[in-house]
């Protein structure tokens, strides 16, 4: 198996793994809050749904998608949250778990097909098919779980989870840049332990600045899931120091982040 198809692979398993979590759902627990103000379980899956759409019209029509972009641009604070908000008013519980369904399979569908090479436009710069793949990993793994958070459910933790890492790590610089601060010139090093054991490790293994701790935590982290201060990340050296407390993996604005659930030290 390819390394691209093996990240579609883990796409289909994390969907997958998440729609077992909604499947039962009575429709009142579709109104459920979780924890993204504003958000229900229903706008979770609504978020997406729309998102794996416009990801599909990124991957077949170019001119079309920049349409979409121009309207972030002109919106760019509330055009996510207008996506989530129309699919979830629209659509009763039954019609949106289909739709988000029918949208992910037609997305799966169109990367797996996709020639070698392949460059897919985004709201950030474009990605290569297993970067679409896996930044829809992380999308699905960090509602999924707002949504697990919502229903009291604790998950149990995947090697998938290394994705989400990988695509936090390399947005390091994109977390200085939508907050106007110029990034670090030097490479950090990124030591993470998995629930198994493993080390999952990024960059330079002798660069003076570093940051470890669990995988799990660190996922947390960079798709702002949790606060800094109720997670074991550790940094050394001010740069990743600085780097922990705005990190997020996702394009966009500067996201607010999550209150702590208990003390504000990091």
């Amino acid at each position: 198996m390819s390394e691209v198809a093996a990240v579609i692979g883990d796409l289909r398993d994390e969907s997958d793994e998440l729609d077992l979590l909604v499947r039962e759902l009575g429709a009142e627990q579709w109104s459920v809050p979780t924890p993204a103000p504003g958000w229900s379980i229903a706008h979770q899956i609504a978020h997406l749904t729309w998102t794996d759409e416009v990801a599909l019209l990124a991957a077949t029509d170019a001119d079309a998608f920049a349409g979409e972009v121009a309207k972030a641009m002109e919106a760019p604070e509330s055009f996510v949250d207008r996506g989530a908000e129309e699919i979830a008013a629209a659509l009763a519980p039954a019609a949106l778990l289909a739709r988000w369904r029918a949208g992910r399979e037609r997305l799966e569908a169109v990367l797996r097909e996709a020639p070698a090479g392949t460059r897919i436009p985004w709201y950030g710069p474009p990605m290569s098919v297993a970067s679409m793949a896996t930044a829809r990993i992380m999308e699905t793994w960090a509602h999924g779980q707002d949504i697990a958070d919502a229903l009291g459910v604790t998950r149990t933790p995947t090697a998938r989870l290394r994705h989400v890492a990988r695509i936090g790590v390399r947005a390091r610089d994109y977390a200085y840049l939508v907050r106007g601060i110029k990034a670090p010139e030097e490479e950090f090093r990124v030591e993470l332990r998995a629930p198994g054991g493993e080390l999952i490790a990024f960059g330079t293994p002798d660069a003076p600045q570093r940051v470890s701790g669990p995988l799990v935590d660190f996922c947390l982290l960079v798709t702002q899931r949790a606060h800094r201060g109720d997670l074991a990340v550790r940094a050394v050296g001010p740069d990743a120091d600085q780097w922990l407390d705005i990190a997020q993996a996702f394009a966009g604005p500067a996201g607010p982040g999550r209150a702590p659930k208990r003390g504000s030290g990091a």
